[in-house]
């Protein structure tokens, strides 16, 4: 039987989403889409040829609906949807914070609900998109989204408990990289590099590092110490990083992000 997937509040991610389902094998005629703007629906239809559709169409025609709204308009998509959501119908949310109970409440008892965690690098077919099954969501539905967010990069299942701290490190993560890269960028200008020199080292600096944690099986401590030479350049520069309580920082930043993660699906803005 023919899975029709729509995709709600089609923005980055949902488009990114869309792209790499379709290369994956899925047929266009077969994902509907639904965008704020007008405009933006039809560039989709003409970029991809997905299907248009409003949201309760979407809800009515679709077998797996996909939210990708942000959190704090994800109760008003839910208003417009309710009525038009059969329990049948396979409901993946992508928005940070909120739990599966909070559909579960608002939608027809016993409708399946998915949280997905996924990332900014879906756009170029890595993102990291960590899945957790809510009370009604089968082993079956677990696979389908699986199958669904394996189109544009890796999955993790977790217990839905551990959602947020994955929020954390992974659905924020690329971030924390960007800022590194940044910091490293002007450091390398103030050595004396030009800015272009000074990211393409770093760029693939990080390529090489991140293969190699990935591919080598090897701890993140081997891999620094086998850098770190006695009495040399990178053990000089991991002191003074250490002086500067560079890894608390990182360990807060992370918590704090955490709580902000938790904080979104109480509603609270501050």
């Amino acid at each position: 039987m023919t899975q029709k997937v729509a995709v709600l509040g089609t923005g980055k991610i949902g488009e990114a989403l869309i792209s790499g389902m379709i290369r994956a094998g899925w047929t266009p005629a077969d994902l509907l889409v639904t965008a704020r703007r007008q405009e933006r629906a039809e560039e989709l239809h003409s970029r991809y040829g997905v299907t248009p559709v409003t949201n309760p169409e979407a809800a009515k025609n679709a077998d797996t609906l996909i939210l990708t709204v942000k959190p704090q308009d994800m109760g008003t998509l839910l208003d417009e949807l309710a009525p038009h959501v059969p329990a049948d119908r396979l409901v993946v949310s992508g928005a940070a914070g909120i739990t599966t109970a909070y559909f579960e409440e608002r939608l027809a008892p016993g409708t399946p609900v998915i949280r997905v965690m996924t990332n900014t690098p879906a756009l170029v077919d890595e993102a990291m998109s960590v899945i957790s099954a809510g009370t009604h969501a089968t082993a079956d539905h677990l696979a389908h989204t699986e199958e669904i967010f394996g189109a544009v990069g890796k999955t993790l299942r977790v217990p839905e408990s551990q959602q947020d701290a994955c929020t954390a490190l992974s659905g924020s993560g690329p971030a924390y990289f960007f800022y590194l890269v940044e910091a490293m960028t002007d450091a390398g200008i103030l050595l004396g590099l030009p800015r272009d020199k000074a990211h393409d080292l770093i760029v693939q600096s990080a390529i090489g590092a991140a293969t190699m944690l990935r591919d080598s099986g090897e701890h993140p401590v081997k891999l620094r110490e086998n850098v770190t030479s006695p009495a040399g350049t990178t053990i000089n520069a991991i002191r003074e990083l250490e002086n500067h309580g560079v890894r608390a920082a990182l360990i807060a930043a992370l918590e704090a992000a955490r709580d902000r993660s938790r904080a979104l699906a109480t509603g609270t803005n501050n």
